[in-house]
């Protein structure tokens, strides 16, 4: 489960944002301008998951033998697309004609469920409808095979054994093809709630009807880890928007304890369970992930100040509650890279956020805890937990690091990253001063990356500073790095690609940074495709 909520959370962060942007293109494009361009989150987090869908579809001893016969075919040669999804079709014998859509289509489909219980009948019918936005080039779009695990569960929580005489649905998974579909299960006893989309069975964006308490309902007891995971960001999601709306009409954040008293129930259970599940469900949406649910007009800062409320509500009630578990607390436990040992660092770490949230005390805590670690594991940990909070205590911590670290570049890149991302106005001028630390080069992609990247991309608060600043900053850096570098150069430029989505203030200093660089001179070929068509 962890892995698949890491598998998702990369392709949201990542590929979603490009398949709703300027920058949307098929996972196998049919044409291009600059190939080197086409490194992208789509090409490869997507390409993924497209691989993953079509094990979903014909079943894991299906795919092995249709993989085995794609090496014996093609072993030695340049395969295409083409090749290996017609190994899937003839190993399987399933048509994948449709299926094919989806590496010729562009953007994020969309799907919504409808659910209706007739209690005479005693069946549950679901409405399934999908619609994938218009991209660049391609207003138009062709319904695509969209497998969706299915379940269902009752008010108490109880997974429901419900059947469906539908062949397109099969070992829990309904195979959506067209634009509308009705999957409908017979003797169910009471009005359940779906669980829908199990284990993140498609790359699509799921709109259904669940009520707060649905949503409990299922991050407390669905069979589906994913699905409970899910249902806690839904919440969080939901608290955070209000939030917002209520930060930028000048009443401040919403107190919200929804959220905070359904992890409070849920995490002591699940930290016995799997410790690196409850790290998970304690770790709230990051402010581009907030940005990206509210899709336009988007005011960074409100963003940030919603949620670093909610992140202190939720350790407020947390703190405590993860201080009496033995799995959470501080140990002596030598370090260890296997997967139990990293789960119980994960919750250890989770436990030290809330406390430096918590109140001064924690803070001191966090500062013990890097003082004691023996890995870089635990140190990097309690720079995560300061990192946001100013002071002498930050900053030693950040020193002692770089001591520690500082013949080791690529460890370096972390204390690069981190302090790219501290969201304080305070930033811009720290990552000026940073690129003239020792072991930063503009000519070395990976410190570029860590600092220059990681302030564009991982520091929405700063990057879209309501004085522009930011977007200069990044406009110039791409005008200088392009005349040595141009796929780095390209790479930075797609910090832009949501910049329409941006309040109107921020929106103009965006745009007008995005066109000093299409009017620079020399352009690359590889700036030039990114930067034009983000501006398209």
């Amino acid at each position: 489960a962890e892995k698949r909520i890491a598998d998702e959370k990369r392709l949201r962060a990542d590929q979603f944002p490009e398949d709703a942007g300027p920058l949307a293109h098929p996972v196998r494009p049919s044409s291009y301008i600059e190939i080197n361009n086409f490194y992208t989150a789509t090409v490869y987090e997507k390409g993924a998951e497209l691989c993953r869908m079509m094990l979903t579809l014909i079943g894991r001893d299906a795919f092995r033998k249709a993989m085995d016969l794609y090496f014996e075919r093609h072993d030695g040669e340049a395969a295409t697309v083409e090749d290996f999804v017609r190994c899937m079709a003839d190993a399987s014998g399933r048509s994948f004609d449709q299926f094919f859509r989806w590496y010729e289509q562009a953007g994020t489909p969309i799907v919504t469920v409808k659910g209706e219980y007739d209690a005479a009948r005693r069946t549950y019918a679901m409405r399934f409808t999908q619609a994938t936005p218009p991209t660049p080039g391609q207003e138009i779009k062709q319904p695509v095979v969209i497998p969706i695990a299915v379940g269902l569960i009752d008010r108490s929580g109880e997974e429901i054994q419900a059947s469906a005489q539908d062949n397109a649905f099969s070992h829990g998974v309904f195979a959506l093809t067209g634009d509308t579909q009705t999957l409908t299960f017979q003797n169910v006893a009471s009005a359940p709630i779906p669980s829908v989309l199990r284990g993140f069975s498609a790359p699509v964006k799921l709109d259904i009807g669940y009520s707060d308490e649905d949503l409990v309902t299922l991050l407390r007891h669905d069979a589906d880890s994913f699905n409970r995971w899910q249902s806690a960001q839904q919440l969080a999601v939901r608290a955070l928007k209000r939030s917002v709306a209520s930060v930028r009409a000048g009443t401040g954040p919403v107190q919200d304890h929804l959220l905070p008293d359904a992890l409070a129930a849920a995490v002591p259970d699940e930290a016995e369970r799997d410790p690196a599940f409850a790290a998970y469900l304690l770790a709230l949406p990051r402010d581009n992930d907030i940005a990206r649910e509210i899709g336009h007009d988007i005011d960074p800062d409100a963003i940030h100040t919603a949620r670093a409320a909610l992140r202190a509500q939720v350790s407020e009630r947390m703190s405590p509650i993860l201080s009496n578990l033995p799995v959470a607390r501080a140990t002596d436990e030598s370090y260890s890279p296997d997967a139990a040992s990293a789960g119980r660092r994960a919750l250890r770490h989770a436990a030290l956020y809330a406390a430096s949230d918590a109140d001064s005390t924690g803070v001191k805590r966090v500062e013990r805890f890097f003082d004691a670690a023996d890995n870089l594991t635990d140190r990097h940990a309690a720079l995560i937990a300061l990192h946001d909070k100013p002071g002498a205590m930050r900053e030693g911590l950040f020193a002692a690091f770089e001591y520690l670290y500082r013949n080791e570049p690529l460890v370096l890149d972390k204390w690069f990253l981190l302090q790219a991302g501290i969201p304080e106005r305070e930033t811009l001028d720290r990552v000026r001063k940073l690129m003239t630390h020792p072991v930063f080069s503009l000519t070395t992609p990976n410190r570029v990356y860590a600092l220059i990247m990681g302030f564009a991309q991982g520091n929405p608060r700063e990057f879209h500073r309501p004085d522009g600043a930011g977007h200069a900053f990044i406009a110039d850096l791409i005008l200088e790095i392009d005349q040595r570098n141009p796929q780095v150069a390209s790479r930075l430029a797609t910090a832009f690609r949501t910049w329409k989505s941006l309040e109107p203030g921020r929106r103009a200093h965006a745009k007008a940074a995005l066109e000093r660089v299409a009017g620079g001179a020399s352009l690359s070929r590889d700036v030039a495709d990114i930067v034009n068509r983000t501006l398209a």
